[in-house]
């Protein structure tokens, strides 16, 4: 029987370009999503790219009956956990909200994958766990240490899993810091469509691009970075797909794993450059202004990925180039789509 992947979360921004390489990859894909943050439209798209369309759960990573339900009717061999909630920013003003979708929602699915004797995890973590970095770029062995909120949830999942695995060794766990998606899938059918005000820099810009939005706002210019705002690691969205295909295949060949990895390129670009790089990608000027820092963020963040090569065989092969055009892509079908009706 073809194995069937669980992917919570499946039709968010990661979990979508995720879904199509493992249906690509030949595996059944069983999607859990309550669509908070996300369109159910994508699974059109997902089946457009593909040739197959993804089962689909509409409910919630926090109704124990739903997933008593989904193991016992399909045979789940893995899981991929996408869903939660993602914005810093917003983690600040409504923590409780995000310590209950986050934490409380991945103990409930560990739960009933438990009871489901379903033991390979893949998790999507992330670099806020590093907080405000020592030195860089970071290592997976960097101190942890949180500066919202929303970092804290993803640090809490961690020591949850590896209290998990040291209590029950058998347990197949990936746990993958990434640091900054970006881009989209090349066909610009799938890609990040945050609702409301983006809380990511790159739709941001994409949207001032196109004209949605009158400028950019960027959150400080008076960081100790070469050019004053903040620096990441930017990643391209399918480069970090292709790590958590890496993920499941390296956890499935194994009697018993906890890895923990950064999945990033090992570079790291200012605010500014990514507003001029988006500005080459797209022929259009993008207008900024500089504006207080938010509560939360850092100066600079990026990765060391030399375990991810070591372990995965896997490297970030996309560049910024790559990245903002498979963005302004996606953003211009959105842009025509809306403007059609």
């Amino acid at each position: 029987m073809t194995s069937t992947i669980l992917v919570t979360g499946g039709t968010g921004y990661i979990g979508s370009h995720t879904t199509v390489l493992l249906l690509q990859a030949g595996y059944r894909v069983l999607i859990l999503d309550n669509f908070c943050n996300s369109d159910a439209s994508v699974l059109d798209r997902i089946e457009h790219i593909c040739g197959i369309r993804p089962d689909v759960v509409e409910g919630d990573i926090r109704d124990a009956a739903l997933l008593e339900s989904l193991f016992a009717h399909h045979p789940i061999t893995a899981i991929m956990h996408f869903a939660g909630l993602k914005a810093v920013g917003e983690s600040t003003q409504k923590p409780l909200e995000y310590y209950s979708a986050n934490v409380g929602g991945s103990v409930c699915l560990l739960q009933a994958a438990q009871n489901a004797g379903v033991k390979t995890f893949v998790f999507s973590s992330s670099a806020t766990v590093y907080g405000d970095p020592v030195n860089l770029p970071i290592t997976e062995t960097h101190p942890r240490s949180t500066t919202n909120p929303y970092g804290h949830t993803k640090l809490v999942i961690e020591d949850i899993l590896e209290s998990l695995y040291y209590s029950e060794p058998e347990w197949r766990i990936a746990r993958l810091r990434y640091f900054n998606p970006v881009g989209a899938h090349p066909s610009g059918l799938i890609g990040e469509a945050p609702q409301g005000t983006p809380n990511n820099l790159m739709p941001y810009v994409a949207q001032v691009a196109t004209g949605l939005r009158p400028q950019v706002q960027v959150f400080g210019n008076d960081y100790n970075t070469p050019d004053g705002t903040g620096v990441r690691d930017y990643i391209h969205v399918m480069d970090l797909a292709q790590g958590h295909l890496a993920a499941l295949r390296y956890c499935q060949q194994q009697a018993q794993t906890l890895l923990t990895v950064n999945l990033g390129t090992g570079k790291g670009f200012s605010v500014l450059e990514m507003i001029k790089a988006f500005e080459a990608a797209s022929g259009r000027p993008i207008p900024y202004g500089i504006t207080p820092r938010r509560p939360g963020d850092i100066a600079a963040c990026w990765a060391d990925t030399t375990l991810a090569a070591q372990t995965l065989g896997w490297t970030a092969g996309l560049d910024i180039r790559q990245m903002c055009e498979d963005a302004w892509r996606w953003e211009m079908r959105r842009a025509n789509q809306e403007a059609a009706g």
